[in-house]
């Protein structure tokens, strides 16, 4: 934890996970799939199908490459999965309307701010 860091209490299956004042999670060995729902839940955000597919991928690279994802190669992959309408900036920013797939997917997934974000 960082020194001076503003903290919030998420409740996930009745015990207690710290985020930051942001909504990132403190300690990512806490990360669950519930800790995905009750963050959803937190910030108004309908996990579709779609969602969880791009929390999945973002815990995956950030596994094998040991950072976050860029939203350049998020929406090269998914336009790869998903096809040219759905695989871009714009409808990863829909899907994840507050902060897009680099603040509010990494939020979900479990992952720290990425370098230089506010």
């Amino acid at each position: 934890m960082y020194p001076n860091m503003q903290t919030k209490e998420l409740k996930v299956n009745g015990k207690i996970v710290l985020t930051c004042s942001e909504g990132y999670i403190v300690h990512q060995e806490q990360w669950s799939e519930d800790f995905v729902r009750a963050q959803a839940a937190a910030e108004k955000l309908e996990l579709t199908d779609e969602v969880w597919e791009v929390v999945f991928y973002l815990r995956s690279y950030f596994e094998v490459h040991g950072v976050q994802a860029e939203v350049r190669k998020i929406a090269k992959y998914f336009r790869s999965v998903w096809g040219e309408e759905r695989g871009n900036s714009t409808y990863l920013h829909k899907i994840f309307p507050y902060g897009g797939p680099q603040k509010q997917g990494n939020r979900l997934a479990g992952l720290m701010r990425t370098k230089g974000e506010h």
